[in-house]
C-alpha cells in the first residue's frame, strides 16, 4: 500500500502531466450552467424519470447535451462519480470519445480532482443515470489524497479543524449548513413580513453593556482608546427606538470571553429584535409563529431532520413561572418522574414563595451541599437570587422530562417567566410586584434558546440599575456592565414602551437539525492552535 508521501508524489506527477496536456493543474475559470447541472442530479436521484432514458446503444446522434461538473469522489472503470452541491451523479468517460488534449487530461485524473464533462444522458444496465462524456475539462487538481476509501473523516477534532475536508467527505455535514442557511433566511423573511427593519450596529464598543458577560478587549491605536468586541447590540438597537424606528432587528456575531462547551462558543450568532408599543407577551406570540414557520420550511426542504427530532413544536408550548417550575420539579421528583433531589424535604410551595423561609432553607441545606451547589448559591444573597440559582441547579437540567407532548414521546418548548430583578438589569419591573421583571426565557430540549422582556424606559431607574452593576463589579463580578451615560441620555429623550427579543441562532440550528454540540453547527468553531 502506497504511503501518503508516495500518493502525493504521484499526484504532483499528474499535475505536471496536465500542464503538458495544455490545461494546467489549476486553470482559470469555467462557464458553468448550474440550472442544467441541478436538473441532471435531480434526474439521477429520480428512479421513475430515469426509467425513460435510453441505453447507450439507443442514443440518437442529435440527443441534447448536459453538463456535469464538480469533485470526483469515485472511479469505477470508465465511470466517474461527481459530487455537486445538489448531490452526486456519474459520467462515462472513454478516451476514444474525446479529443487528444481532453484524453490526456483524463489520464491524469485523481480522486478529489474537479472536472467538467458534457454529453447526452443515458441509463446503464443497472438503471443508473450517466452523462456520456463527449467533452472533458480538468478544473482543479487535489494534491492531497481524500480520506481513505471515502468512508468519511471520522476524527472529531480533525473534522472541525479541517472543515473543508469534512464538508465534501461527509455530505450529511454539508446538509446541516445548507439547512442553517435556510433557517437564517426564513427568520429574515418572517421579520420582514412583520415590518421589522434590519439594521447594523457597531461591533467595537467603547463600554461593556447590553448583557452581563466577560468581554474580549482590544485597542484602537489612532484614537488610543480601549474597546470591547460586543457581547450584545441591545443598547444601540434601543437607541433606534428612541430615534423613531419602531421595529428593528440585527442578525450578527457576538463575542463573549467564556469557556467552550457543547452549548457555548466564544463567537456566536444572535438575533436581537425590538418592537415599540409591545410587551414581553407580544413576543411570546410572535416567537411561536416565527419558529413554527421556520420549522415548516425546514420540514419541506430537509425532511430527515424533522423525522428524528425529540422536540415537538406544533403542540401547545408550556408556560410556567420560575418559582412554579421549582415547586413542580420537586413535586415530580417525589412522584419518581424526574431525578430525586435532597431539596425535596425543604422546598415546599410555602417555602419557595416566601423570602424569609427560602433564605432559611438555603442556610439549612448549604453546609451539606456539594461544591458546585455551594458555589452557585453563595453568589447570591437575596430572595430573587436564590430563586434564580435554584432554578438553574434543579429545574433547568430536567425541563425536557417535565414538559412533554400529549403522547409523552417528545419534549415541548417551555417559556419560563417571572425573573428576579437582580438578574435582569435592563428589564422593566413588574407593575404589581417589583421584585420581578416582565421577562421570559424559552427553553428547547433543556437549552436556553431565547430571552425576551419588556424594556426599561425610565431613565432614572436605568441609571440606578447601572449603579448597581458598578457596585457588583466592586464586589468581584467580572461580568457587570459599565455605566452608559449616553444611553441614559437617550432614554431621557423618551423611549416608547417596548419589548426586546434575543434568539441564539446556533442553538436554534442545533434543535431543528438534531445536533448535540454547538461545534456541529459552526463551520469554524474555536479550537486550540494546532501543534506542529
Amino acid at each position: 500500500m502506497a504511503s501518503e508521501e508516495e500518493l502525493i508524489a504521484a499526484r504532483r506527477k499528474h499535475a505536471a502531466g496536465l500542464q503538458e496536456a495544455g490545461s494546467g493543474a489549476f486553470p482559470n475559470g469555467f462557464l458553468d450552467d448550474d440550472v442544467l447541472r441541478r436538473e441532471v442530479v435531480a434526474l439521477a436521484n429520480d428512479e421513475a424519470r430515469r426509467a425513460h432514458l435510453p441505453g447507450e446503444a439507443d442514443l440518437k446522434p442529435d440527443a441534447a447535451h448536459y453538463p456535469l461538473y464538480g469533485r470526483v469522489i469515485a472511479k469505477r472503470g470508465p465511470f466517474l462519480v461527481i459530487q455537486t452541491p445538489h448531490g452526486s451523479a456519474q459520467t462515462l468517460v472513454r478516451p476514444e470519445n474525446l479529443s487528444a488534449s481532453e484524453a490526456a487530461q483524463y489520464e491524469s485524473v485523481d480522486l478529489a480532482d474537479h472536472i467538467a464533462v458534457e454529453g447526452p444522458l443515458l441509463k446503464t444496465r443497472t438503471g443508473a443515470l450517466t452523462v456520456k462524456a463527449l467533452r472533458y475539462q480538468h478544473l482543479g487538481k487535489a494534491l492531497l489524497p481524500p480520506p481513505a476509501k471515502w468512508h468519511g473523516l471520522t476524527d472529531v477534532e480533525l473534522r472541525f479543524r479541517q472543515r473543508y475536508v469534512d464538508l465534501f467527505a461527509n455530505p450529511e455535514v454539508a446538509e446541516v449548513f445548507r439547512a442553517r442557511s435556510l433557517i437564517v433566511a426564513a427568520i429574515r423573511r418572517f421579520l420582514e413580513s412583520q415590518n421589522f427593519l434590519e439594521v447594523e450596529t457597531p461591533i467595537l464598543h467603547p463600554l461593556l453593556g447590553g448583557a452581563t458577560a466577560r468581554p474580549f478587549g482590544t485597542h484602537h491605536n489612532a484614537l488610543d482608546i480601549p474597546l470591547y468586541l460586543r457581547v450584545a447590540p441591545e443598547l444601540y438597537l434601543k437607541r433606534l427606538l428612541v430615534g423613531g424606528f419602531d421595529r428593528v432587528y440585527e442578525l450578527g456575531r457576538m463575542f463573549r470571553n467564556e469557556g467552550v462547551s457543547t452549548r457555548h462558543n466564544p463567537e456566536f450568532t444572535m438575533l436581537e429584535a425590538y418592537l415599540a408599543y409591545g410587551t414581553w407577551e407580544t413576543w411570546i406570540d410572535l416567537l411561536q409563529k416565527m419558529l413554527r414557520q421556520v420549522d415548516l420550511e425546514m420540514r419541506e426542504a430537509f425532511p430527515r431532520f424533522a423525522a428524528g427530532r425529540s422536540v415537538e413544536l406544533h403542540e401547545p408550548w408550556a408556560r410556567v413561572s420560575m418559582r412554579e417550575a421549582i415547586v413542580e420539579r420537586v413535586a415530580r421528583a417525589g412522584q419518581g418522574e424526574v431525578a430525586p433531589t435532597r431539596w425535596s424535604q425543604v422546598l415546599t410551595r410555602e417555602v419557595v414563595f416566601d423570602a424569609t423561609k427560602l433564605a432559611a432553607a438555603v442556610a439549612q441545606m448549604l453546609p451539606t451541599s456539594d461544591e458546585p451547589t455551594r458555589e452557585t448559591l453563595s453568589k447570591h444573597g437575596s430572595y430573587g437570587g436564590y430563586v434564580y440559582a435554584l432554578f438553574e441547579l434543579l429545574v433547568e437540567p430536567e425541563l425536557p422530562k417535565l414538559y412533554r407532548s400529549a403522547d409523552g414521546a417528545r419534549s415541548v418548548p417551555v417559556f419560563i417567566t417571572e425573573f428576579p430583578v437582580e438578574e435582569s438589569p435592563l428589564a422593566r419591573k413588574n407593575d404589581d410586584d417589583p421584585r420581578w421583571v416582565d421577562r421570559f426565557e424559552l427553553f428547547v430540549e433543556g437549552r436556553e434558546l431565547a430571552n425576551a422582556f419588556s424594556e426599561l424606559n425610565d431613565p432614572d431607574d436605568q441609571a440606578a440599575r447601572f449603579e448597581q452593576q458598578l457596585a457588583n463589579r466592586e464586589h468581584g463580578d467580572e461580568e457587570a456592565m459599565d455605566f452608559d451615560h449616553d444611553y441614559v441620555r437617550a432614554l431621557q429623550h423618551g423611549m416608547p414602551p417596548a419589548a426586546g427579543l434575543g434568539v441564539g441562532i446556533d442553538r436554534l440550528v442545533m434543535s431543528l437539525c438534531g445536533q448535540s454540540s454547538i461545534r456541529d453547527v459552526l463551520l469554524f468553531p474555536l479550537l486550540k492552535p494546532e501543534s506542529r
